[in-house]
């Protein structure tokens, strides 16, 4: 699971426990003048996903790590897609963040809210 917080013009994303491990990733801060908005998207898990590179990939268990598919990086962290959170970013090396928060709709309140 992922934690989304805003540090001043900052969107910052920590990956909580093993998550660091299967998505070789920390956190990642992404400027706010880049992100372009989010949704919560419990359907994106059945979405193809591209090549893993670098990842992990088990269908039904965890999808995490950098994805490649029509020429765009997508990071993942989900292991329930029931509580998965579509970041769209503009300018960054991720054309989008697809994250498992605890609660999608504050999720995307707290990206939507520091929009604005």
């Amino acid at each position: 699971m992922a934690l989304i917080r805003i540090d001043g013009d900052d969107l910052v994303v920590v990956m909580e426990g093993l998550d660091k491990l299967w998505s070789f990733k920390g956190s990642l801060t992404i400027p706010l003048a880049n992100v372009r908005g989010a949704t919560a998207d419990p359907g994106i898990a059945a979405d193809p996903k591209g090549v893993r590179a670098p990842g992990s990939h088990l269908p039904g268990v965890i999808i995490a790590g950098t994805f490649h598919q029509d020429g765009e990086k997508v990071f993942w962290d989900v292991r329930d897609p029931s509580k998965a959170v579509v970041i769209e970013l503009a300018d960054e090396r991720y054309a989008r963040l697809v994250l498992q928060v605890e609660d999608p709709r504050a999720a995307v309140a707290l990206v939507e809210n520091a929009l604005v």
